[in-house]
Parts: structure tokens; sequence; C-alpha cells
């Protein structure tokens, strides 16, 4: 009797943890006949996007790992990398030798956004995916503009005409990558039974990949998941709690631009004032719709996330015509489940830390009321 209890106890856990892949797993299971794709169709769009947006889910790691939960911050590393792009594309630049010069030139100005978000989270604890979230919107709203729309030709020198707006400063709001499209898909890809992979790219997502793992080990990141689990225990152990928090932040806005110029080059084209503006929010539910939550994640989530969220994203719209005759309610459906995944997973977040703060304060309660027996 007690080896069934166990089972069905194990059996419920499973779901209350994996409650969200499986239920996107139903999502797709019901839309996949339903849409009329072919197998080939949907695995070519999935190893593409795979190839496009992993690198930048994989980004978020570090943060989650130092305890700041979902960085939804990392789209200032994906300005930096569209920064960096425009300024090589000034420079007629192109083809793999404009992808690598692109991630040099945006490094330094990830650095710069990424330690000034982690000194603002570290102001903010406790607080720190909302107040990255408006950090993003200051940046990508008031900063980003600023420099991309008014400095960019006065100040900061560009020589094409071709880039700029007509008034002669600003830049143009879609900006072609034709001569640097799918480069690094390209090379060294090859086909198998019709479809394309760009080994080259899973290459680098797989050496990220070890990197990542490589991390974890290191004293660092060590220290980084100290903090995420006790920041009051790690600041007795002598770890510099703040300076690890900055370094998680600044590592995932280096990383979140590699990964822009990455999924950029893949698109062939910048819209100059919207690449960045949805892109955290689609890689973090893409990472929850993994599995991960707001204080664990692994490069299993992203890849199953990515897997399933795209999935979603290309059979939802015919799906919903085949059912309602429109395909927008497709895609109305996969906005709500992208900003529902991230409030459900905010929501349990929450009433797990409240649950864990009446359980202590129960337990102290308990202890002072024994201590006073005692006494």
């Amino acid at each position: 009797m007690s080896d069934k209890k166990s089972v069905s106890q194990k059996l419920l856990s499973f779901l209350g943890r994996n409650s969200v892949p499986i239920m996107f797993m139903l999502i797709c299971a019901v839309c996949i006949p339903l849409s009329g794709f072919s197998a080939g169709y949907l695995v070519n769009e999935i190893v593409t996007r795979m190839g496009r947006n992993t690198f930048l889910i994989l980004c978020l790691l570090f943060p989650i790992m130092a305890g700041m939960g979902l960085n939804f911050g990392m789209t200032l590393g994906a300005m930096a990398g569209e920064i960096a792009l425009i300024l090589v594309a000034d420079q007629q630049i192109w083809g793999i030798p404009g992808i690598v010069l692109a991630m040099i030139v945006s490094i330094p100005i990830s650095v710069l956004l990424g330690w000034m978000c982690g000194s603002l989270l570290n102001m903010a604890r406790g607080r720190e995916m909302i107040t990255s979230y408006i950090i993003n919107y200051f940046v990508g709203m008031g900063l980003y503009q600023l420099v991309v729309l008014y400095m960019m030709g006065p100040v900061i020198p560009i020589k094409h005409a071709s880039i700029k707006l007509p008034r002669g400063y600003g830049i143009r709001n879609t900006l072609s990558l034709l001569n640097m499209r799918q480069y690094l898909d390209d090379f060294l890809a090859v086909r198998v039974g019709g479809i394309k992979v760009p080994v080259l790219t899973f290459l680098i997502i797989g050496l990220f990949c070890l990197f990542i793992v490589w991390f974890r080990r290191t004293k660092l990141g060590q220290d980084m998941r100290a903090v995420g689990q006790d920041m009051e225990v790690s600041r007795d152990a002598g770890i510099k709690v703040e300076r690890t928090r900055i370094i998680s932040i600044i590592m995932s806005t280096v990383f979140a631009g590699f990964g822009m110029i990455i999924y950029l080059q893949n698109m062939g084209n910048i819209a100059t004032y919207t690449s960045h503006s949805q892109i955290g929010m689609f890689c973090i539910a893409a990472l929850l719709v993994g599995g991960a939550s707001v204080e664990r994640a692994s490069i299993g989530n992203a890849f199953l996330g990515v897997t399933l969220f795209h999935l979603m994203f290309i059979v939802a719209p015919k799906a919903g015509a085949a059912i309602t005759g429109d395909s927008m309610i497709g895609e109305y459906f996969r906005v709500f489940a992208s900003y529902g995944v991230i409030t459900l997973a905010l929501v349990m977040y929450e009433l797990k830390k409240r649950s864990m703060k009446s359980h202590a304060g129960q337990e102290l309660a308990l202890a002072q009321k024994e201590e006073g027996a005692d006494k």
C-alpha cells in the first residue's frame, strides 16, 4: 500500500514540476494534424528556429544561477548586438568577418549596459525581475532610440546615406543585412533528407553549452550558485555577493548580444526599432515552456523549450484557421500563451516564496515557544 502511495506521490510531483511542458506537448499534438503541415516541413522549421534562437535562450541561465530570476534585461544585450551590426554595416564589412567583428564591437557596449543593469538590480534586491523589465523599457524606449534615432549621424559618424533617414541623421526603420544573411548558417551546412542543418551554428551553440557546464564548476560558477541559494550565508563565507550578481548580469548581456547577432544574420535584416522589443519576452517564455522555473533552469530546458514553443508558433495560426476559419485566432493564442506562461511562473514563484516565509515563521514561533517552556 505504501509503495503504491509512494509511486502516486512521485507521479503527482513529476506532473506538477512538468505541467507546462506537458500542456504544450498536448497543444502541439492537437494542432499539428489540424495545421496540415508535413513532417519534413515542421522538422526543417524547428531546426532553423533552434539555430536562430537557442543561443539567446541559453544566456538566461547565468542570472538564474545567481538567484536573480528571469533576466528581462537581456534585451540590453540584444540592443548592443543591433548597434554593433549597424556600425559594421556602415563600414560595409559583410559575411563571416562582419559577423565576428559585430560580436567584438558588441562586447564593450554589452558590458557597460550589463554593469548598469546589475548595479540597479543590486539596489532592488528581491524585485529583480520587475526591475529588469522596467530597465528594458527605459533603455529600449529611451536611451536606445536616442542613440539610434538622433545621435547616429551628428555624434556617431555614419558614412553611408543608404542606412540613414532622408533627413540626414538617424537610422532607417529597416536595415538590410542581405550580404550577411545566413552566412553563418550556410557555412559547413549539410542537407539530411532535404532538411538543411546549419552545422557551424549548432557547433557554436554546442560550444556555448560546454562553456556553461564548465563554468558551473569554476570558482566563480560555484560562487554564483551559492549566492543563488543564500546571499547572507554566501556573504559570511567571504563571497562578494554584489560583485558576483553583477558579473552574472554582464555575462548574460554579453552573450545576449552574440545571440542577437546570430539571430539577425539568419533573418537577413534589422527592424531597427522593434527587433529587440519582444526578444526577451519570447526567450523567457520558451525557457519556461521547457520546464524551467524562476529558481532553476538547465540546458535541457532551453532545448525542449525552443522546440515546443516554436512548434506551437508554427502550427497555431493554421490550426486556428482550421478550427474557426480565422488564422488570427492562432496568433492571439500564441501571444496569450507567451505572456500566460510567464505570468504563471511568476505567480507560482511568489506563492512558493510566501509559503517558505510562512513555514519559516511557524518554525521560529515554535522554537520560541519551546524555549519559553524550558525556562
